[in-house]
């Protein structure tokens, strides 16, 4: 996936303006003014409309740049069964590291969601080995967890002593991570 921190640190330190790369973009079916408007949505991460292969071709051409330094790769697994506090004690393990390092981590980490992440993690690096990037040198630039709020189907009471109940959620949580070439 195109990263717009990438694009735009191309373009700053580039000595061409938008107009002059969006003018290298132009195809059938994408004029000037549309590839300068997608331009400016890819800038800001947002992806409308979606850059085909076509178009990370020409962008890169036009940057002077190789295609795979535009590029991240991420991976995500949604609803994981797991409280988010929890998750993120091992994410904290992983941000940063040499993907290879952060596997070994990992691996030995005592912890039940390390094996989450770690399946998402070498999702991530199957993601970036589809578009042959070069493995050796994958970092994991962002490991994050997000709420994804209450489990369905699990009991929100539990019964205790003399007729009271007392709340009991069990939380779920989306695990999102990035792998980068340095």
């Amino acid at each position: 996936m195109l990263s717009g921190e990438k694009l735009q640190q191309c373009l700053q330190t580039g000595k061409q303006s938008l107009r002059e790369v969006a003018a290298a973009m132009v195809r059938p079916g994408l004029d000037q003014e549309a590839a300068c408007r997608a331009l400016r949505n890819w800038q800001r991460g947002l992806f409308k409309p979606l850059p085909t292969a076509q178009d990370m071709e020409s962008l890169a051409r036009a940057l002077g740049v190789d295609r795979d330094e535009l590029k991240t790769w991420s991976a995500c697994h949604r609803y994981a069964p797991m409280a988010p506090r929890k998750v993120r004690l091992v994410t904290e393990l992983i941000k940063g590291r040499a993907a290879q390092d952060a596997l070994d981590v990992l691996k030995f980490a005592n912890k039940r969601a390390a094996v989450l992440v770690n399946k998402v993690l070498r999702s991530a690096i199957a993601n970036a080995d589809e578009d042959e990037a070069d493995l050796e040198r994958l970092y994991v630039r962002d490991a994050r967890v997000d709420e994804g709020g209450v489990r369905a189907g699990t009991r929100r009471w539990r019964p205790k002593d003399r007729g009271r109940a007392h709340s009991w959620l069990r939380l779920a949580s989306h695990i999102h991570v990035t792998v980068d070439v340095d």
